[in-house]
């Protein structure tokens, strides 16, 4: 891997460890083994439930509320709807910066490391999404019969897995600079209720998840995970932008925001909101609350699938950016207006 010519021209020695757990998780043919992938939800929940006030306004319960506030003197990567796609996000860490962006032709992840950029990823972890239509038909049938075999399913956790476990290793390693929004699809108990529906698309994909969890990682494991995904931001708020996963049902307030966590009107309005779902002007409105100096600001969220790189809604206010076909991701600059034609791009693929 090419060194950065940060901090001397060599990255210190556990930014390069962390560089390398993060690579072996994108790899990985092979599912995790329980008891160090707990040991690493557990890290990536404590580095979560112990964030500055200054990212994330204490809640009334005095833990780290839902709004994420960005650092705003440095530049945002904006990352839409992973699922389960370990190469995308490895493909980002590798690739060095379009050029205005930021200052030099680094890789990603030394700029990360260093602490030059600031990453921000929209949620939907798990659950691939279309290209995994007959793998999800195939684990169906496993799920039925009680995954007496479950080849198939084997094959869609080991990439789900691995895609969280390579940001929950990205969030204790950069806990500053690194961040993961919750999307709908972080609910691994499948529950229906506190702002959160049991997920079906395809096939049972909720179900089958939680199914596969509750055998062979066992109860306990699936509940840590659970506290992982609720101690997850659910807003961020940059220099000129605000983001969610979906579209926010209607305008919220900052206490409702930072309060989140107990508030599951809050949770369902940021995470599953459709197209011509939310009241109109929601978010004209929150952009106006969050940053009334700023001529041009605008809202980016995924959730909903486009075509292309981006789709405007909202006046042009609210940029969707989650393509599950193609690795497109937003480089908001430090200094000046999001610009959709320039800042949202395609990764190519990553070279090997």
């Amino acid at each position: 891997r090419p060194t950065s010519g940060l901090a001397g021209g060599s990255c210190p020695m556990n930014t390069e460890a962390a560089y390398q757990a993060i690579k072996a998780a994108s790899e990985r043919h092979a599912l995790p083994e329980p008891e160090p992938y707990l040991s690493i939800v557990q890290a990536a929940t404590a580095t979560l439930s112990s964030e500055l006030p200054e990212l994330r306004p204490p809640n009334e319960a005095g833990k780290p509320g839902g709004l994420l506030r960005l650092h705003q003197d440095i530049p945002t990567i904006i990352i839409p709807d992973l699922h389960a796609r370990r190469s995308f996000l490895m493909a980002l860490l590798d690739s060095s910066p379009p050029d205005g962006f930021i200052v030099g032709t680094v890789p990603v992840f030394d700029l990360l490391a260093a602490g030059k950029l600031q990453i921000l990823c929209l949620g939907d972890g798990f659950h691939a999404e279309s290209r995994a239509i007959r793998r999800w038909r195939s684990a169906f049938k496993e799920f039925t019969g009680s995954y007496r075999e479950h080849r198939s399913m084997d094959q869609e956790m080991c990439e789900g897995l691995g895609l969280m476990e390579m940001i929950m290793l990205a969030k204790v390693a950069f806990p500053g600079h690194f961040h993961f929004l919750k999307g709908n699809h972080e609910n691994v108990l499948n529950e229906t209720g506190n702002g959160n529906y049991g997920f079906y698309k395809f096939v049972q994909e909720g179900a089958m998840v939680r199914a596969y969890l509750d055998r062979f990682y066992g109860a306990s494991f699936v509940q840590a995970y659970a506290a992982f995904e609720k101690s997850l931001p659910l807003f961020a708020q940059g220099q000129r932008f605000l983001a969610s996963h979906a579209e926010p049902a209607r305008p919220f307030t900052e206490a409702e925001l930072i309060n989140a966590a107990i508030l599951p009107e809050v949770i369902e309005g940021l995470t599953w909101t459709g197209n011509d779902e939310a009241l109109p002007g929601s978010v004209a409105a929150m952009l106006h609350s969050f940053m009334p100096e700023i001529q041009k600001p605008r809202y980016l969220t995924g959730h909903r699938p486009i075509e292309g790189l981006f789709h405007e809604r909202s006046g042009r206010l609210h940029l969707q950016i989650h393509n599950p076909d193609r690795q497109v991701v937003a480089w908001v600059r430090a200094e000046g207006d999001v610009e959709a034609e320039r800042d949202i791009a395609e990764l190519p693929p990553r070279s090997h």
